[in-house]
């Protein structure tokens, strides 16, 4: 009996193996039901007729294997559909469409895609070929400070600008001329050892922040700010450091401006002959440099701190402005934001040096606020500016015109005050939403930055991929009630991340955009850190 078991157990097991062997030859081919290929090329050596065109420009391009789904054809611009006004056995008749841009062409068959060639619409911006720094920085570009003369200095993390720092790297800081050209006068040495965010002039010298700790051949003793001769060299003054007292005294030199913070200084400004520094620091520093150790061995730098947080104004030499935003009573600054900021400060004359800080913080000075403010001249909150109950999420850039008399907003917020405000928000001088502006959905992504041009017009920059359900790779137009503005977008591709937007000019007269920041294509094309563009 148990053999009579053992063999229907075995019988069983050669069953099911077998059962498994058939079950594995079943299997359908994953690929099975793939599509064949439709057959259709659409050249991308061919360089189509016109080469280049406007929006309703017909365009002629190679393309065969058309002629059996002459009905279904979908022809798109850089994701925008064109109107297909003829085929035939060889090629396809185009007509730009409106709102197309520079970018890849290609033909949808249902859900079948065949990619073309790069086809360059034409549109109201365009590169400025006359800006003479053609190979721009080799890292990011924070600011372009307009001297009185008509030259520029260009400060960032770069190390070499428009290749002329190969040999001699060019750190940080460079002059320009108006078109770009460096100018070789200015003498900076090895310059900062740290990245520059901002420069203002005052009392005949520049004063240059950011984050670095040393400048040239003064290779300590800077706290992320010092000021500079106008020929680029550092600001030092000689101080007599003690020995033992059979010993001589030395004079060593140390930089002029003494004071700064325990961390990165964003923006500086100039107010009432003095510097204003916002960022995210905590602790205003400043240095002794005539103490000595107890033995009188050797000299010695004593670093003095000061809690003062985000907000802090100094004098020309650097000494902390203890009558601006200070607690003399606790010998601290006032508690400033519950989160990280950044600032913008405008001069108009209705609203004389006013600081406008903005960011991602509920709090400030520990009264309710929704990620910004408006600070008075003297400090205090601008109680005049009425934000309501702010932004629901974090603001990204501010800035304001002086001629439209707007404040602009972007982020990745979705409310001002209550009211809808999908990313971008226009404020009046109030703190007031101008709702004639209505920002339209994103897709992809966040404006990062944006500016209102004194016409009105609204350039924005980010990583979206659309905006109202057109393409835009990052770089919009809009009109002032926040839709895309015509044949100004027409643009290609653009990656990177801007720091500002400057209304100038071209060498040959013509109304452009310098656009500044960690920039690595725009309209289609590579560029570094730092572009002009004509808009017309």
């Amino acid at each position: 009996m148990r053999r009579i078991i053992y063999s229907i157990l075995f019988a069983f097991a050669l069953l099911s193996m077998e059962a498994c062997k058939k079950d594995k030859t079943v299997f359908s081919d994953p690929y099975g039901d793939g599509k064949p290929p439709l057959g259709i090329t659409l050249s991308k050596d061919a360089l189509p007729t016109p080469s280049t065109g406007a929006v309703g420009t017909e365009v002629t391009f190679k393309a065969t294997g058309l002629m059996p789904f002459k009905d279904k054809i979908k022809f798109m611009f850089n994701g925008e559909a064109g109107q297909v006004t003829e085929v035939t056995e060889s090629t396809i008749k185009v007509k730009v469409p409106p709102f197309g841009s520079t970018g890849i062409t290609s033909i949808a068959i249902d859900d079948q895609l065949v990619i073309g060639p790069v086809f360059k619409v034409d549109g109201l911006i365009k590169i400025d070929p006359s800006f003479r720094a053609t190979a721009g920085a080799n890292n990011s570009v924070n600011q372009v400070y307009s001297l009185a003369d008509g030259r520029n200095l260009v400060l960032g993390w770069f190390t070499n600008y428009d290749n002329k720092g190969i040999i001699a790297p060019l750190n940080r800081i460079v002059r320009t001329s108006a078109d770009g050209e460096l100018d070789r006068t200015f003498r900076t040495g090895k310059a900062a050892n740290g990245g520059l965010s901002r420069v203002i002039e005052l009392g005949g010298k520049y004063i240059i922040a950011g984050g670095f700790s040393g400048y040239n051949q003064r290779t300590e003793n800077i706290s992320n700010i010092t000021s500079l001769g106008v020929d680029g060299s550092v600001d030092t003054v000689g101080i007599k450091t003690y020995r033992r007292p059979s010993q001589t005294d030395t004079t060593k030199y140390f930089p002029k401006f003494n004071g700064g913070t325990n961390d990165f200084i964003s923006k500086i400004y100039k107010q009432q002959n003095k510097i204003l520094a916002t960022g995210n620091f905590r602790y205003y520093v400043s240095r002794v440099y005539t103490g000595h150790n107890h033995d009188f061995s050797r000299d010695t730098v004593i670093l003095d701190s000061t809690e003062a947080r985000q907000i802090i104004r100094l004098n020309q030499d650097g000494s902390l402005d203890k009558t601006y935003r200070f607690n003399v009573a606790t010998n601290k600054g006032q508690p400033s934001a519950n989160g990280p900021i950044d600032s913008y400060m405008h001069t108009d004359a209705d609203q004389f040096e006013k600081l406008v800080v903005f960011g991602n913080f509920t709090t400030f000075d520990q009264k309710a606020a929704g990620r910004l403010i408006r600070l008075n001249p003297d400090g205090t909150i601008d109680e005049s500016f009425k934000t309501g109950v702010g932004t629901d999420n974090g603001i990204s850039s501010l800035t304001y015109n002086t001629v439209t008399k707007k404040y602009l907003l972007t982020g990745i917020f979705r409310t001002y005050d209550g009211k809808q405000a999908i990313s971008m928000a226009l404020l009046n001088t109030d703190g007031s939403l101008d709702q004639s502006f209505t920002a339209n959905v994103f897709e992809g992504g966040y404006p990062g930055f944006a500016r209102q041009l004194d016409d009105g017009l609204i350039v924005v920059t980010g990583s979206f991929k659309k905006y109202n359900q057109v393409t835009r790779n990052g770089f919009m137009v809009l009109n002032t009630k926040g839709e895309l503005a015509g044949n100004y977008n027409t643009t290609g591709p653009f990656s990177g991340v801007l720091s500002d937007i400057i209304e100038t000019r071209s060498a040959d007269g013509k109304r452009a955009l310098l656009l500044i920041g960690g920039i690595y294509q725009f309209d289609n094309t590579p560029v570094n850190n730092i572009i002009r563009v004509t808009i017309e």
